[in-house]
């Protein structure tokens, strides 16, 4: 399980600082979504904070009870591999609906909603 511990610390990192980058508003404006100063699609954005922050939680305590040998991570861990599966799909599918296929946008959201998919097919089959 190391490659699953490496993927959670990218992606639970990467979930934060892009947070904390949202926040201060420093991601260049020829990187940000179509729309993106609109109100509507602003709160869209925001509306998955909660949801990243939970993925970010549930995986960096995934990886705590791993290194403490406590069985409980696996429950933990499919947890954070399943809400990063959901946050994957939820904005693909609204890119989808919009009809904006922007790669820069589409490639994140491709790794979060795949990735976890492999790991959640092996930890299911493990006993737990």
């Amino acid at each position: 399980m190391k490659s699953l511990r490496i993927f959670f610390l990218i992606t639970d990192i990467g979930f934060i600082l892009y947070w904390v980058i949202t926040l201060i508003g420093v991601i260049p404006a020829s990187y940000l979504f179509k729309d993106y100063h609109n109100p509507i699609l602003s709160a869209w954005n925001w509306s998955f904070l909660p949801l990243d922050l939970m993925i970010s939680f549930s995986g960096l305590w995934s990886l705590r009870l791993m290194s403490k040998a406590d069985a409980r991570w696996k429950n933990v861990a499919l947890i954070s591999l399943v809400l990063t599966f959901a946050s994957g799909l939820m904005a693909l599918s609204f890119w989808t609906i919009r009809h904006d296929f922007d790669i820069s946008w589409w490639l994140p959201n491709l790794y979060l909603m795949l990735y976890p998919v492999y790991y959640i097919v092996i930890l299911s089959k493990q006993k737990i």
